[in-house]
């Protein structure tokens, strides 16, 4: 029976671990994944206390920290999370079970799918959801990134220094920030592609190419021939193993206050899985913070 469980290792988990193990809780960290969307992050400009660091510097800073203290870290898949007689319990996808007073739940966002034909038989061969970690694999070969905000102009920005040709495909306008914007909008070796859907996938082995349709009420489909589709659409809040238990929002983001805690007392929740309107590594470091100290406070007001 540990005083808490966090599920989740990226900024919102790693600093609530921190928090935690400072309160002296017998604290538990599991997660699939270490280090979260932090880990895919090429560069952070906006981190307090550093002009500039990548996201696998940032993360082995934080990991670096949470190391000094005896924090028990497994990683592992939660697949379900329930209350039973008063305390919690988790699953993991290998078995085993894990009971704690309190819990907080950083579990984070996966990027978000197209559904498209092709896009989930052609994953890991030629269609990624992450370009820092597999743009490098693209060098002087012609790729499209899907998307119009600030991760598909991120990976855009991160491709042109790599591939021959880069296609950007919107279904509207671009949306992302001005000053990304500024950093890929003159480059020669970019194609920007506004009102297109994408069809499907093509390839066998690997990616060959892409088919598009355009919105302009033709509908006249076009195929791109590519090796390499980035799909950067935005994402989907991992909260499929909290079942009926905590209140989600429209998004399907845990609801909380602003002392995260959740519908559940003595359940907590920070960072991007949450309802807080900013998906920043700094925000849910901060509500980390926050919600360890929830939870601390719920276990002086409730001790057994």
């Amino acid at each position: 029976m540990y005083d808490l469980i966090i599920i989740g290792m990226g900024p919102a988990g790693l600093t609530a671990a921190v928090y935690a193990a400072r309160k002296k809780l017998s604290t538990l960290l599991v997660g699939k994944h270490y280090g979260g969307q932090m880990a895919w992050a090429s560069g952070v400009e906006n981190y307090i206390g550093f002009q500039y660091i990548t996201g696998a510097e940032l993360l082995s800073r934080f990991e670096e920290h949470v190391a000094r203290y005896p924090v028990e870290r497994l990683e592992a898949e939660v697949i379900k999370l329930s209350r039973e007689n008063g305390h919690f319990s988790i699953r993991t996808a290998g078995g085993d079970v894990f009971q704690s007073r309190t819990v907080i739940v950083g579990s984070g966002k996966s990027p978000r799918r197209l559904n498209a034909p092709g896009e989930k038989e052609l994953t890991g061969r030629g269609v990624s959801y992450c370009a820092v970690c597999d743009a490098p694999l693209f060098a002087d070969m012609d790729v499209s990134v899907v998307g119009g905000g600030n991760s598909a102009l991120t990976a855009a920005f991160d491709l042109i220094k790599i591939a021959r040709r880069v296609y950007i495909i919107s279904l509207e306008e671009w949306t992302a920030d001005p000053v990304i914007i500024d950093k890929v909008k003159n480059a020669t070796n970019l194609t920007r592609l506004v009102g297109y859907e994408t069809v499907r996938i093509e390839g066998s082995e690997r990616v060959t190419g892409i088919i598009l349709r355009s919105l302009d009420g033709r509908k006249k489909e076009m195929k791109l021939d590519v090796q390499g589709v980035f799909i950067e659409i935005g994402t989907v809040p991992n909260t499929n193993f909290v079942g009926e238990l905590l209140e989600l929002n429209e998004k399907g983001e845990i609801r909380v206050d602003c002392d995260c805690s959740t519908s559940v007392p003595g359940v907590y929740a920070a960072g991007d899985v949450t309802s807080i309107p900013e998906k920043q590594i700094i925000v849910a470091a901060g509500e980390g913070a926050k919600a360890a100290l929830g939870a601390y406070r719920y276990l002086l007001e409730h001790k057994q």
